[in-house]
């Protein structure tokens, strides 16, 4: 874990970074791909999903992921195959940073992040354009 301080801006930045962006997005797509079959599907969201629903404080219920899972497909599963493939999942992360870059706002506040998070990421790129 890494202490940090982050801003909307920052945020903004990598995704506005459309090739640092997209990088970042294959990047955690391969993690989360554990097969190897170009797609994810439920298990393997479940498998990529376990450090991070681990180090929450309230553990949601079967229900709960089982909810945020048919979110996620209903939304995001453009063509309907059961599957996100890669462009679906650059969608989805972008979704999900644009809704972290609005929450952040313009206040900088601190983290305590992964080093291989988005969020580092972010912090990363905009150090090396403000450095």
């Amino acid at each position: 874990m890494v202490l940090a301080v982050i801003d909307g801006a920052t945020v903004m930045s990598l995704i506005e970074d459309r090739k640092g962006f997209n990088e970042c997005v294959e990047q955690r797509f391969r993690m989360l791909d554990i097969d190897g079959d170009g797609v994810l599907c439920r298990s393997d969201l479940h498998r990529g999903l376990d450090k991070t629903i681990a180090m929450e404080c309230d553990t949601p219920s079967d229900e709960e992921i089982n909810d945020l899972y048919d979110l996620i497909f209903n939304t995001f599963d453009a063509d309907k195959n059961g599957a996100i493939d890669l462009q679906e999942f650059g969608s989805l992360m972008k979704e999900i940073m644009l809704a972290m870059a609005r929450g952040i706002g313009d206040s900088p506040i601190g983290v305590a992040l992964d080093e291989d998070s988005l969020l580092m990421k972010a912090i990363e790129l905009d150090s090396t354009k403000n450095g």
